[in-house]
């Protein structure tokens, strides 16, 4: 039986050993949902709050943002931004803040929250588990994955939706979802499989060269060795993924989930039955779609016809 719950602000979103879980968003893969929710604004306090924090030690310490960029390896504009809660820095770039302000650990004890504030409530659990996954099956038919997506063409999604979002979120989101592609140089690293419909490929969201870029970019990350992309061709007569795109996550401890998002709504499913099945149709549908190499192949002659 699927739990239905909400996520409290602090809340991970990690399912227990009950059952599914089910929690409202927004689309953060999709891009198909409403605006701006509570949460992003709870989520903003956070970064705004750190990069006041960040501004008062480095002010503490009498640098500029010149000086104190250049002792992080980022720009004096990089800095204002973090400071004005515009960008989130990660992980590495706050220790070694902290270590330049001489804090002792003020600044370094904000990581898992600042982490935690690049997303909506409704996908931290999403965002967790992606990094202990030991496997990831992937199939979309609307766009092309968060994970596998160009800069550009994120931007270009964020500037479709309606209502518009504001600068500030959109900057957020963005540094989140590129974030979210350290999974692709992970040591040990996961298995990545993504299936995609072939209308995903043809979609020229945001121009031509946009779409150049993300083809350019799939035919890259097709190469690792523990990537495989797939292609399922419109002409393809049987198609096991007609109920929409959906996300299997195998953890280090063998626990699988599945993730789903359809209007505006997403669900994290922890049932055995269902992460069962899911992970079947899933194989299912990677028999259907063309062989990895194939794809790479039709990507090629996508790329070419532009």
């Amino acid at each position: 039986m699927t739990e239905r719950r909400g996520t409290a602000a602090g809340d991970e979103g990690v399912p227990d050993a009950g059952g599914a879980v089910v929690s409202l968003g927004d689309g953060w893969e999709s891009d198909d949902g409403g605006g701006r929710r509570p949460e992003d604004d709870a989520g903003r306090g956070v970064v705004i709050a750190f990069g006041h924090t960040m501004k008062t030690l480095r002010m503490r310490e009498g640098l500029d943002r010149d000086t104190f960029g250049r002792a992080i390896g980022y720009s004096a504009a990089t800095v204002a931004s973090y400071e004005q809660g515009r960008r989130i820095p990660s992980c590495r770039t706050i220790d070694k803040s902290d270590e330049v302000f001489h804090a002792a650990g003020l600044l370094s004890v904000w990581k898992d929250e600042v982490e935690r504030a690049q997303y909506p409530v409704f996908f931290q659990g999403m965002a967790a588990l992606e990094k202990e996954a030991i496997e990831l099956l992937s199939y979309d038919a609307l766009v092309v994955k968060g994970l596998l997506q160009t800069e550009e063409y994120m931007r270009a999604l964020l500037a479709m939706r309606r209502p518009p979002l504001d600068p500030e979120t959109i900057e957020l989101r963005v540094a989140a979802r590129l974030a979210r592609q350290d999974i692709f140089d992970r040591r040990p690293a996961p298995l990545l499989s993504f299936v995609m419909d072939e209308s995903v490929l043809r979609h020229r969201y945001g121009g031509r060269g946009i779409l150049r870029g993300q083809l350019e970019h799939l035919l890259l990350i097709g190469q690792k060795r523990n990537v495989e992309i797939q292609v399922m061709p419109t002409d393809c007569e049987d198609n096991a993924g007609v109920n929409g795109p959906f996300t299997v996550v195998t953890r280090k401890d063998g626990k699988k989930f599945v993730y789903a998002e359809a209007e505006g709504t997403s669900t994290l499913q922890t049932d055995p039955e269902r992460t069962t099945l899911a992970a079947a149709r899933y194989g299912i549908i990677r028999s259907q779609a063309l062989s990895p190499r194939e794809s790479l192949t039709f990507i090629e002659g996508l790329l070419g016809s532009l």
